[in-house]
């Protein structure tokens, strides 16, 4: 896919997931008079992995199109160098402005979406917490594509949206649980606090650092895997 084309449709996802994702909320909240019953979660959950699937067969579609800097993070350590310099001064940029201009629409003509996510604790705390989500997720998604599960689009989907959504859940009283540096770039930048200490060490810094981390981890377990294995068919011969 052209370079490009491959900036504009991450514009495009970043725009349209953090506009899918108010709508829905607010569609859920003000339509559904259940709103704070156990079937109102249901529906919830039943949306954001619908959200999801849909996400993910449009990042498909676009052919590596993405929503979340730590993905394409993820991406720019495996490439090579040019692929790096492009995902860090290109792609990264893009999804920041995609999600700047959702949120500036979204606030314009719908005033009650609210603020976006707010760090509830101390920043240390909240630095650790962002931290160890996202290494989690990462972790988590870099297995599903090391195994036969990539090959199986329902089941890798099914399993990322559900462990995305537990983690976000957990986190969600702390910081937000956002994984996503963008996502809290839109809304710090809505309300002017995109500068300051808090939201550069605990959304950008810590995840940035729990992806290195979280690379780093898997491909040493993998190194390690494999010489097992070579150990063990050397025994066995």
């Amino acid at each position: 896919m052209g370079r490009k084309k491959l900036l504009v449709s991450d514009f495009a996802l970043s725009f349209m997931w953090v506009c899918s994702g108010v709508l829905l909320k607010s569609f859920i909240i003000k339509n559904m008079s259940f709103s704070h019953s156990h079937l109102a979660e249901i529906v919830k959950f039943s949306f954001s992995i619908a959200n999801m699937f849909f996400y993910a067969f449009l990042s498909k579609l676009f052919h590596g199109g993405a929503n979340n800097p730590l993905a394409t993070l993820v991406d720019a350590i495996s490439g090579d160098f040019h692929n790096f310099l492009f995902c860090i001064g290109s792609r990264i940029p893009a999804q920041v402005i995609g999600y700047i201009v959702g949120v500036k629409l979204l606030i314009d003509n719908i005033p009650e979406v609210g603020r976006g996510p707010r760090l509830n604790v101390n920043i240390p705390l909240g630095a650790l917490t962002e931290g160890i989500l996202t290494f989690v997720i990462v972790i988590i998604s870099l297995g599903l594509a090391a195994t036969k599960i990539r090959r199986n689009f329902f089941m890798k989907t099914w399993i990322s949206s559900l462990i995305k959504i537990i983690l976000h859940k957990v986190g969600s009283g702390l910081t937000g649980g956002c994984m996503n540096p963008a996502s809290v770039m839109g809304w710090a930048y809505a309300r002017g606090d995109h500068i300051t200490k808090e939201h550069f060490f605990v959304y950008w810094l810590a995840p940035i650092e729990a992806t290195l981390l979280a690379v780093w981890t898997f491909k040493l377990l993998v190194r390690h895997m494999r010489k097992d294995k070579t150990c063990s068919k050397r025994k066995s011969d």
